[in-house]
C-alpha cells in the first residue's frame, strides 16, 4: 500500500518534524508513505480576497502538476464530513480498494484549497471543526492514518 501526502509549505518547527518522523517510522510496516512538500506562495499581511484566491490558485496549480491522472486524491477541507477514528479506519480500507492500494491526501496552505484542486479531489474530509496550523495537520493526519491501520488489524493502540 502506498500513501502520498501533498502539503503546501515546508515544516520549520523541530517538534513537528520529530512527531511526523515518528509516525512515518511507525507506518513503515503497514504502508509506504511519502510526504511531498510544495512551496507556499508569499502573501502580504493584509491580503484582499482577490490576493487570497490568487495564492490558493497558484498553490493548487503546483499540486495539480504533480498529480497522476489516476491518482485517488482526498482533500482535507474544513467544511466537509468528519469521521470518528473507527469510521476513518473503514474509510481508509475502502479507499485503498478504489485507489488500487494507492491513495493520496492533500493539505492546503493557510487559506485552504483552490476550487480547481477541490474539484480534482475524488473526495474531501475534515479532520475537525477546529482550525489547526496547516503544518500541524500533517502530524494529526499521520497519527490518524496510523491509528486506522491499528484499528483495521485489531492491534493494540486505539482506545
Amino acid at each position: 500500500m502506498k500513501i502520498k501526502i501533498y502539503a503546501i509549505g515546508h515544516l520549520k518547527e523541530a517538534y513537528l518534524k520529530q512527531g511526523i518522523n515518528e509516525y512515518l517510522k511507525r507506518l513503515e510496516p503497514y504502508a509506504q508513505v511519502e510526504v511531498i512538500e510544495v512551496d507556499d506562495e508569499p502573501v502580504n499581511n493584509n491580503p484582499s480576497q482577490k490576493d487570497i484566491e490568487n495564492v490558493k490558485n497558484k498553490e493548487g496549480q503546483k499540486i495539480i502538476k504533480l498529480l497522476k491522472n489516476n491518482e485517488y486524491l482526498i482533500g482535507l477541507d474544513l467544511v466537509k464530513k468528519q469521521l470518528t477514528s473507527e469510521e476513518f479506519a473503514k474509510y481508509i480500507e475502502d479507499k485503498f480498494v478504489l485507489g488500487g492500494s494507492n491513495i493520496s491526501f492533500v493539505i492546503g496552505g493557510s487559506y485552504g484549497l483552490s476550487e480547481e484542486l477541490k474539484n480534482r479531489c475524488n473526495d474531501r474530509l475534515s479532520l475537525s471543526n477546529m482550525t489547526f496550523l496547516h503544518q500541524m495537520t500533517r502530524l494529526i493526519l499521520l497519527e490518524q492514518i496510523y491509528r486506522a491501520f491499528k484499528i483495521n488489524r485489531n492491534e493494540v493502540y486505539h482506545k
